[in-house]
């Protein structure tokens, strides 16, 4: 049943309210940066001595993280290093995306994620796709997608995570606040469709430079309003984003953005924790996201690569799509897969937070694209063995399934298997072999993509 997370899973989750105020004080130490952090913890214990949640607590291996956005990335890397599991450094990546890459993940969007808790000793899969609507509103040119990626990001954390769930939102709005450098991924998606984006004067404002055209690779990119969106939903709880104050925001807005979202769809719109499609590999258990995510075609990918099959060509030459995988160091594993089911979504921003509308699925001729994501965990060990995931419209379940059945079930080194992936997906994923560890673990981000592979460096 749904319970005061807002999502659905037969466990009881924890409250997001809990430990707010030390979670808060964390918070605000990520957004002033690493210096006042190390001054604070100097005057109260005489030493540079690191705490959990700072980033550098985590000595030695810290895990692996992949990402199709490079800053994504690090932002991920940096909190495993800081201690965090997985569960914490995926959420606080998917929500870095949201700066980084809004072209394909937003808070305006949703995605799935699989994830491993060794503590737990299971695979859960996490849906919160971006909600279908139940007919056209009146009025709206530009049918919005009910948002779910922060209900979806705090159902992970919330069933996998291990610090506070503020600190997963603090770097995405530190990185809107003070601004990024764009990268070759987002300038990208901008020059494949900025004609019509920059049509709504509210995109062309925040994605426009000096002169007028959109921000190139290399540019910065400052996003105020997306920076204080975040920073209301870190203070005040996902569950204003949906049922409080900041739902009437988007209420409000989204009309002025010919979206027409209703505080009571934003309500009723939570993710599922549910079990994944598993199957026995070896001594492993497979796991892949049910077939309301992939359509079932993930695992039919998987199978066809380990038996020799080539992967058919998808159709279309951009995916509206991204993924990232992520490994801890005690050998939790996460992978996910964010969609605006559109590149930009609807291209429209709501006014004043800064955040692009996914476009509604099954209306017009927007579909909800199919998402991909593999794990393979060792359950006798309690230890991941391979994370993967794809993006790339329809193509994405192959995306995830083709590298993971050529490694796994051919023994293609992970690079080749990763190259292998029919256009117009892209792959990530991370292998281990044998024990989790820097020499037994690595990971690669699809050469032909602008993705990072990254760990101890």
């Amino acid at each position: 049943m749904a319970g005061k997370s807002g999502f659905r899973t037969g466990a009881p989750a924890r409250h997001p309210g809990r430990g707010r105020t030390a979670a808060g004080v964390l918070a605000l130490f990520a957004l002033a940066g690493c210096s006042t952090v190390d001054r604070v913890s100097n005057a109260l214990t005489g030493g540079p001595s690191l705490q959990p949640g700072q980033q550098g607590y985590v000595r030695g291996f810290v895990g692996n993280v992949v990402a199709e956005e490079p800053r994504a990335a690090l932002v991920a890397r940096d909190v495993l290093s800081a201690g965090g599991s997985a569960a914490d450094a995926a959420a606080a990546a998917g929500f870095a995306l949201a700066v980084t890459l809004p072209s394909r993940a937003g808070i305006g969007g949703g995605g799935a994620c699989l994830g491993y808790d060794p503590r737990r000793n299971e695979v859960e899969a996490f849906l919160f796709q971006p909600g279908a609507r139940a007919g056209l509103p009146r009025g709206a040119d530009r049918p919005a997608a009910v948002p779910m990626m922060a209900r979806g990001l705090f159902a992970l954390h919330a069933r996998q995570g291990r610090l506070p769930f503020e600190t997963t939102i603090a770097p995405a709005e530190r990185l809107a606040r003070l601004g990024i450098t764009v990268s070759r991924a987002l300038a990208a998606d901008l020059a494949a469709v900025s004609g019509p984006l920059l049509a709504d004067p509210v995109s062309r404002a925040a994605l426009t430079g000096q002169g007028g055209a959109a921000v190139g690779e290399g540019d910065p990119l400052v996003q105020a309003d997306l920076a204080t969106t975040l920073g209301a939903i870190r203070t005040a709880g996902v569950g204003d984003f949906h049922q409080g104050g900041l739902a009437r925001r988007v209420e409000e807005g989204s009309a002025a953005a010919g979206g027409f979202l209703t505080v009571a769809e934003m309500r009723a719109a939570v993710p599922q924790a549910v079990p994944p499609v598993q199957e026995r590999l070896g001594d492993d258990v497979l796991s892949v996201l049910p077939a309301s995510a992939d359509g079932g075609a993930t695992l039919a990918a998987f199978r066809a690569a380990v038996a020799g099959q080539a992967a058919a060509a998808a159709g279309g030459t951009v995916g509206a799509s991204t993924a990232l995988v992520v490994q801890d160091r005690d050998g939790g594993a996460v992978a996910c897969a964010f969609t605006l089911n559109n590149l930009f979504g609807t291209g429209r921003m709501v006014p004043g937070m800064g955040f692009l509308l996914a476009a509604a699925p099954g209306l017009g001729s927007v579909q909800a694209p199919p998402l991909g994501a593999v794990l393979v965990a060792n359950l006798s060990v309690k230890a991941m063995r391979y994370a993967g995931a794809g993006s790339g419209q329809e193509a994405a379940p192959a995306a995830a399934g083709v590298p993971a059945g050529l490694h796994l079930g051919r023994r293609a080194p992970l690079p080749q298997a990763v190259a292998a992936v029919p256009e117009p997906g892209r792959a990530v994923a991370i292998t281990c072999r044998g024990s989790v560890t820097a020499a037994g673990c690595s990971g690669v981000a699809d050469p032909r993509g602008f993705g990072l592979a990254t760990g101890n460096d």
